[in-house]
């Protein structure tokens, strides 16, 4: 298991039948801390099929009995992998930082969510999962339970390692299902402290297994393995229809997160203060590197300049930084790839004739030249057929779009492939309702940022965002239990 209580470099290890294990391919990949892009943060395995092979056969064994077990005993268990994961705050959020670069106060705050997680589905273990259904004979006895699917393959992203694997995992091992999870390999030594979480907590051996290594070949492996019996993504829309087609191929049960172009509206009686406070934590925090981030900036022409004004003053005074500094807002992007796509696309939005008004560049300090910094940028003049309107950029890139009024500026909210986040700041009731009826996204919000999902409440988006099943709250049991039917007569 990873120690991340210092700053070497650390190797990480797969998460196999109880066991930690080297590759079987003998092979590792480093990965760099993006602040300082020369520091060596882990070596992590570089997995093969082999490795995958031996999760799922270890996680078929374990299923049988860890089916077997009441839900209040999967759930003590889930309740003392919460303890853990809480007390190791600290660690997990320094490992975080140095990782990915969101800042420190933000990694601790997702490991305390992700601990919360943990103990909303240690409580379901205890909740109904069925109903008597009368039936026509007067004999007979007639209900509905829930079966596990038997072995899930979970797949996350880098963006909310700790978040986004436990509302995953949590809710498949509570209702009864073995666990194969591939980590990002970006995020390794993160996933391995919350590995070490479930084994310190007492979990039979193969019911949550770890196998870190490429997307392309273990990604795709759990898609197409035939003892994986459903498939839970967050990642790219690319990646995602890969991974939803081939597990179609073979009738396997998925689900899939993938991404958005969320917009905010800023209607003519909005609070501009809050507004503008709201565009900036919801588009700017963890670098824009949130599927959930506020993306265009919708604007009624009323309070165009007012509002452009405030956000231009604020987003100027935000401090770009090392995220384990404590007076960093805006730590860099997560890797050197992110970072050439975002300034990719910063490029892209100058020569289809946008007007950038501050930053997207690397910042003056010298002290940051090492990292995988990008200054928060606002674009002008931005019409919905460019591309920084229509493609999913996840950097710290702000797109101003003016609307004649409210009408037109639902429908430029409207006007994209994606669906996951909206929301809207007004002071009237009445278009606050009609924002909720009109707006084509799974998570609708009013007077608060796109970016925020809250861990008891369904959560998924319409078109391209996602396979429209939803995750978080009581709705997960949906995705990780088949309804059985029940018919008894004497």
């Amino acid at each position: 298991m990873a120690n991340a209580t210092n700053t070497e470099t650390i190797t990480v290890h797969n998460y196999i039948g109880g066991q930690w294990k080297e590759p079987a391919t003998g092979r590792w990949v480093t990965c760099v801390n993006p602040a300082r892009a020369s520091e060596a943060v882990a070596q992590a395995p570089a997995s093969d099929r082999a490795d995958l092979d031996g999760a799922v056969a270890s996680a078929e064994a374990a299923r049988p009995s860890w089916r077997k077990l009441t839900g209040a005993q999967r759930g003590a268990l889930l309740f003392k992998a919460a303890d853990l994961l809480e007390s190791r705050m600290e660690e997990i959020g320094r490992a975080m930082t140095r990782e990915m670069g969101k800042t420190l106060g933000e990694a601790k705050g997702e490991t305390a969510r992700g601990a919360a997680i943990l103990r909303y589905y240690a409580g379901e273990g205890m909740r109904p999962v069925g109903d008597v259904i009368p039936s026509t004979d007067a004999d007979a006895l007639m209900f509905t339970t829930r079966a596990p699917l038997g072995v899930v393959g979970v797949i996350t992203p880098w963006n909310f390692p700790v978040a986004i694997p436990i509302w995953k995992m949590a809710p498949a091992l509570i209702y009864g299902n073995a666990v194969v999870w591939k980590p990002a390999l970006e995020t390794s030594v993160t996933a391995s402290l919350i590995m070490a979480c479930f084994h310190d907590a007492g979990f039979p051996s193969g019911a949550v297994n770890m196998v870190i290594g490429d997307g392309a070949v273990i990604g795709q492996a759990i898609a197409e393995h035939p003892g994986i019996h459903g498939v839970t993504f967050t990642g790219s829309g690319a990646v995602g229809k890969r991974v939803g087609q081939t597990a179609l191929a073979r009738g396997a049960k998925y689900q899939l997160e993938m991404g958005g172009k969320n917009p905010i509206v800023i209607a003519a009686d909005a609070d501009l203060d809050l507004a503008v406070d709201a565009t900036i934590s919801g588009g700017l925090r963890s670098t824009g590197q949130k599927c959930t981030a506020t993306s265009r900036v919708i604007v009624v022409r009323d309070v165009y300049e007012p509002f452009r004004a405030k956000l231009l003053e604020k987003v100027k005074a935000l401090r770009v930084g090392d995220g384990l500094n404590a007076d960093t807002w805006l730590g860099p992007c997560a890797s050197r790839k992110q970072y050439e796509t975002v300034l990719r696309y910063v490029d892209k939005g100058k020569e289809e004739g946008a007007e950038l008004l501050v930053g997207g560049g690397r910042p003056e300090d010298p002290a940051l030249a090492d990292g995988y910094f990008v200054t928060p940028a606002v674009f002008d003049k931005v019409t919905p057929s460019m591309m920084i309107a229509r493609e999913e950029i996840f950097g710290p890139v702000l797109a101003l779009i003016e609307a004649r009024d409210l009408e037109e500026a639902i429908a430029l909210a409207n006007d994209t492939e994606f669906g996951l986040s909206a929301s809207l700041y007004t002071r009237d009731i009445a278009s606050a309702l009609k924002f909720m009826q009109e707006s084509e996204a799974g998570l609708v919000r009013v007077n608060a940022e796109t970016a925020g999902v809250e861990l008891q409440a369904p959560f998924g988006g319409m078109k391209s965002s996602s396979s429209h099943s939803r995750e978080q709250g009581q709705a997960a049991i949906e995705f990780y239990t088949s309804v059985k039917t029940v018919f008894i007569k004497p």
